[in-house]
């Protein structure tokens, strides 16, 4: 492998392993294959929409040489973009509620980015980010981006977002030899399902996607607006994302809080991939598609994030 440039090469291209071990302490007819995009630079898979949606953004003009970027985040695309923004010479805030972990505030501000956190509303619950608790988030990166004259991100609303993350469902299927069947992703911005379900059904149109909700808040499985707190760091909001392709939805699989802990810390102890909340939560849900309409196939995941960011919580005490 060549010296690359800077880190900004290392972003991506990460590796697919086989999680044997747990297929076989969950007595699995079937195979899970996790993309470990937790080795990203950054420490998630936000590493590479970061990348791509700035890049983008240059391409179009839209952002100036020095200008300020802000975006709302709850924490692993603010961790990403610090990085991006930094070696590329954009002073960079985040935006996040107080509802989500401080590791992932101290890595922001480790890569030189300044970071607004936001107090949750009254009836939220620390480490349970809702829609109530996003909505004061944005009304503030809203408001920090015209007293700036910032350049705003906007990844729940930016196609690029989706459009970065085709390549992780790209290089799921070369590095599998084309043999995953399904795929289940946790819906946060929605632009990870999206990415990796359009470069599924473009190697196999018969492909299964199935996006992931925490069990008590099942917008797309039951189709009602519900909110409802949940332990699953950076999504599960209980909203219409904008750019999620419904026609890309093959069924919804809920996940409790227990069952994503439980998947996150056998992950960590059975296969040495340390991880967070939504990467257990997909660990479940493969489960339970093996176990069910999937049964026999080949399901794939993506570990989203690194346990490291999840240390102040009780993941794994």
């Amino acid at each position: 492998m060549a010296v690359m440039k800077n880190v900004l090469e290392a972003i991506g291209n990460t590796p697919l392993v086989e999680l044997g071990r747990l297929a076989g302490h969950w007595k699995l007819e079937g195979r899970i294959l996790a993309k470990l995009d937790n080795l990203n630079p950054s420490g998630s898979k936000k590493d590479r929409i970061a990348l791509g949606m700035i890049r983008e953004a240059e391409r179009k003009g839209l952002l100036k040489p020095g200008q300020t970027v802000i975006e709302e985040t709850s924490g692993n695309t603010g961790n990403g973009l610090a990085l991006v923004c930094s070696l590329l010479g954009y002073p960079f805030i985040a935006v996040m509620s107080k509802g989500n972990s401080i590791e992932r505030v101290r890595i922001s501000q480790a890569f030189g980015a300044k970071v607004v956190r936001v107090e949750q509303a009254p009836d939220s619950k620390p480490g349970a980010v809702s829609q109530a608790d996003m909505d004061l988030v944005m009304a503030e990166t809203e408001r920090l981006t015209k007293e700036l004259g910032a350049f705003c991100v906007g990844q729940f609303h930016n196609p690029g977002n989706a459009l970065a993350q085709e390549t992780t469902g790209d290089e799921m299927w070369e590095q599998s030899g084309g043999t995953i069947d399904a795929i289940a992703d946790f819906i946060g911005t929605g632009g990870g399902f999206s990415g990796i379900a359009a470069s599924m059904r473009r190697h196999n149109p018969d492909a299964r996607c199935y996006v992931v909700e925490p069990a008590n808040v099942p917008y797309y499985g039951e189709g009602t607006r519900k909110e409802g707190g949940h332990r699953i760091q950076g999504g599960g909001y209980g909203r219409e994302v904008p750019f999620l392709d419904r026609s890309l939805i093959t069924g919804s699989v809920g996940v409790t809080d227990d069952e994503a802990i439980e998947g996150a810390r056998l992950l960590s102890g059975m296969e040495g991939v340390f991880c967070g909340f939504s990467s257990g939560a997909h660990a479940a849900a493969a489960r339970k598609l093996l176990e069910g309409p999937e049964k026999g196939n080949t399901v794939g995941i993506v570990i989203c994030d690194t346990g490291l960011k999840y240390l102040s919580t009780d993941l794994y005490s």
